[in-house]
């Protein structure tokens, strides 16, 4: 562990950065950044960077749910983030963090999906979500969930009325009022919280470094609350019992931290209107 762990006589609270075990490195958070799309986010987070671009698209609601409107996610791994991407280099890992957005979104109570229901069994609201990653510096899916949350919180979507004439024909009518628009309520989406294990201790946000020396994560799903939605554990390294239990309540709490700083990231942004200032190559 040689360059990636301090110890002195008085804490072992310290990493090699000068961070402690449960602290983030600075998150840059910037919403609507994307012009053609109904909402969108960039996260910096260290050297990681993601944008996630949201678009609203009608279609049909799934069988098994057709009072409801669903989420697609799409993630995209960039060959300028990092060498290993090159080629179909990042194709696995995209489908990974894909398939990880599906559990954690897999629940009624992140989304209401019934706000994205037009007319049902008929019309229906699909959010396609696309992730890009920009550059990878450790702890993707924590960046990469707080990104999404963003774009969410961003995201506006279109106010339909729905007219049926005499003969029972039903025709969609759009308003013409861009201000006229569905938002969704994020209060319940969950961030994730990786939890890395490095020798008898676990650590939040790990950099490249850290990660390199860590054989077991533990990737917790965690709401505003600090309720735990989903777990799931990453490497060839093993976890027992116990540091299961520490991590899940250290991901709880820096969860709760996590959330609240976000939210009152994006209102002090919003409140700004349109007199923010842009920042970064997209403004």
């Amino acid at each position: 562990l040689t360059g990636v762990w301090v110890r002195s006589s008085e804490t072992e609270d310290l990493r090699v950065d000068g961070r402690g075990c449960e602290d983030y490195r600075c998150v840059e958070v910037e919403t609507d950044v994307v012009s053609n799309t109904s909402g969108s986010a960039r996260v910096k987070l260290g050297h990681t960077d993601i944008l996630v671009g949201v678009k609203a698209e009608m279609g049909t609601p799934k069988l098994e749910k057709p009072n409801e409107g669903y989420l697609e996610f799409f993630v995209d791994c960039s060959a300028s983030a990092t060498p290993e991407f090159e080629g179909r280099g990042g194709d696995d890992l995209g489908t990974e963090i894909a398939n990880t957005l599906y559990r954690i979104f897999n629940n009624k109570s992140s989304v209401d999906l019934k706000t994205l229901c037009i007319s049902p069994r008929e019309h229906c609201w699909v959010l396609y979500v696309d992730v890009l990653l920009l550059e990878c510096g450790g702890n993707l899916f924590d960046a990469i969930s707080i990104a999404v949350k963003a774009a969410l919180f961003n995201t506006r979507i279109p106010r339909v009325r729905v007219l049926e004439d005499e003969e029972g024909s039903k025709d969609i009518e759009l308003s013409d009022d861009p201000y006229d628009c569905i938002r969704l309520s994020v209060e319940n989406v969950p961030c994730i919280v990786t939890l890395c294990k490095i020798g008898c201790r676990h650590v939040v946000d790990a950099t490249l470094q850290e990660e390199a020396c860590s054989l077991a994560s533990l990737l917790v799903s965690v709401t505003s609350k600090g309720v735990v939605t989903c777990m799931r554990k990453v490497g060839k390294g093993s976890l027992d019992p116990e540091s299961i239990f520490e991590m899940m309540e250290t991901g709880k709490r820096v969860g709760k931290v996590l959330h609240a700083s976000l939210q009152s990231v994006l209102h002090k942004e919003e409140s700004l209107g349109p007199k923010r200032q842009k920042v970064g190559f997209l403004g």
